[in-house]
């Protein structure tokens, strides 16, 4: 058994490399489209590091980092889904604040470029499809430290593409952090000193999928502190070199630069020499649909810092619209919106689930157990609270506690069997503000340009499929003695291999629980 060091991503590569879950190739790869192409063929598998990228040699780049829950779930010493929502709360709740090093400690300080700009040159920027025209960078992490942030720390994920060599777009979503900090600063004189890291603490990564979820991670919160929690050991930050900033001193890149609200430009030529917003493609975004390109503030960049470029720095280009990134921006959401119910009223929620089909900050499936009457109809305060605070969600799913919320199939029968469409659906919100990432909430805008500004929100949908209380006997499931039978004491392994492998998609759930 390896030592596992979690504090950077090299460390957590060694680790997966002893573990035996990560997979090795010095073949080389092309990060137009081949990666990402890679990683789609293996969604869901474990992570993969290229050795050898097309065009830079100073670089390695790894997917598929977050791709297996279960590989997270060992990662942090979590005992499976309700262990980890229920320990990620604990520590959104409990961070452990980050300590500073010297800038002469800094590993991401090793190598520090001031002259030769080109970022395209040094980050590996991907295609993730033919369908969008350039190259772009959807893996920088965000970093913002101190008064900037209400004295707390921000991490994550913003898209970028770097068109003018050092400057580049760097898109902010509406409502988020970034915009927060954005929105505070627009009309100041001065630029917004921050910095990009890419290669992070596997714990910055998680924190960094965070989003929308501010009722529990507001504006002066400590992310960085947080996903210290995590890993179980301080984050290490350490001052910029060239701006008056603080960033992550275990990354493998950081771009050091400044944040002009009011450079605006386009995102790709394409959209530039069309003059629209909202319409021609971006790379694909997490709402399962190709994202769309669009005037964007834009970073200025004064440094780019780095490990040795000889031991060949580590780069995540994240794919869009995978496991990867799916597990990266749900598994936070999931503990946050446990967090929230729990604090609307202490132990009625049970477990929260966002599967992959419900696409990131789309929707949740939340598990609740009333224990009397009194408590029925909280499930639907829970709903609306969830749809509220979570900027843009189209559909949350109140269930029972006998329900498999990880089964899609069982919610499917839940849906069907207990719902009654004239009580049991809530739309809370029409006319608030949603995220402009659903095509379905973009064509609100009718003819107008396809941005935040034109488009309305539909309000987003509640169901509550939970058995009314007293009423459990009339809705009580059947209960096969799988717990009593042993299909070994009649057949052989071989044999039970064998039936085992006719068997798909509900009725592993069911024969689990003898429902």
């Amino acid at each position: 058994m390896s030592e596992k060091d979690l504090t950077s991503l090299r460390g957590t590569l060694d680790w997966l490399r002893a573990e035996g879950d990560l997979i090795e190739t010095d073949k080389e790869v092309n990060p137009d489209l081949e990666i990402t192409g890679l990683q789609k063929h293996l969604d869901g598998g474990p992570p993969i590091l290229f050795e050898n990228v097309k065009g830079k040699p100073h670089a390695r780049a790894v997917t598929n980092l977050f791709s297996d829950i279960g590989v997270i779930e060992k990662m942090f010493n979590w005992d499976g889904p309700v262990d980890r929502t229920k320990k990620l709360a604990h520590a959104l709740t409990h961070p452990l604040a980050p300590v500073e090093i010297s800038q002469e400690e800094a590993p991401v300080q090793e190598h520090v470029i001031t002259d030769d700009l080109d970022v395209n040159k040094w980050i590996t920027a991907i295609r993730h499809t033919e369908l969008e025209p350039e190259l772009t960078i959807g893996s920088g992490i965000s970093c913002v430290v101190g008064d900037y942030f209400d004295g707390g720390s921000h991490i994550g994920y913003n898209r970028m593409n770097f068109r003018w060599d050092n400057v580049g777009t760097l898109q902010i979503s509406p409502g988020s952090h970034m915009w927060q900090i954005m929105t505070a600063n627009y009309h100041n004189d001065e630029p917004v000193p921050m910095s990009m890291c890419f290669g992070v603490p596997p714990a910055c990564t998680l924190l960094a999928g965070g989003g929308f979820d501010y009722a529990i991670l507001p504006k002066g919160c400590d992310e960085i502190g947080m996903a210290g929690a995590v890993q179980g050991s301080p984050i290490r930050l350490v001052k910029c070199q060239t701006v008056d900033a603080m960033t992550l001193a275990d990354a493998e890149y950081v771009l050091e630069g400044y944040l002009h609200p009011r450079d605006k430009r386009y995102e790709t030529k394409e959209a530039e020499d069309l003059g629209v917003q909202g319409k021609t493609f971006f790379h694909p975004e997490w709402a399962g649909y190709m994202g769309k390109a669009y005037k964007a503030p834009t970073f200025h960049v004064t440094a780019i810092t780095m490990r040795k470029p000889e031991s060949k720095p580590v780069i995540f280009p994240l794919g869009v619209h995978t496991s990867d990134d799916a597990n990266i921006d749900t598994t936070v959401r999931e503990s946050a919106i446990y967090e929230l119910c729990d604090r609307l009223q202490p132990g009625i929620i049970q477990d929260v689930h966002i599967p992959y089909s419900m696409t990131d900050w789309g929707g949740c499936i939340i598990q609740v157990k009333k224990r009397n009457q009194i408590e029925e109809g909280w499930q639907r305060n829970f709903l609306a609270a969830i749809l509220s605070c979570s900027q843009g969600m189209r559909l949350a799913i109140a269930v029972s506690e006998d329900v498999d919320i990880y089964s899609m199939d069982d919610i499917m029968w839940n849906l069907t069997t207990r719902v009654n469409p004239q009580t049991d659906i809530l739309n809370p919100l029409p006319g608030g503000i949603g995220q402009t990432f659903m095509p379905a909430e973009r064509m609100t805008a009718g003819s107008a340009a396809w941005t935040a500004s034109n488009t309305k929100f539909e309000g987003g949908m509640g169901i509550d499929a939970t058995v009314p209380f007293g009423f459990e006997q009339d809705f009580h499931r059947p209960v096969y003695p799988v717990d009593k039978v042993d299909p070994k004491d009649f057949l052989t392994d071989e044999q039970i291999k064998h039936a085992k492998s006719y068997m798909h998609g509900w009725v592993h759930s069911l024969a689990r629980t003898g429902r």
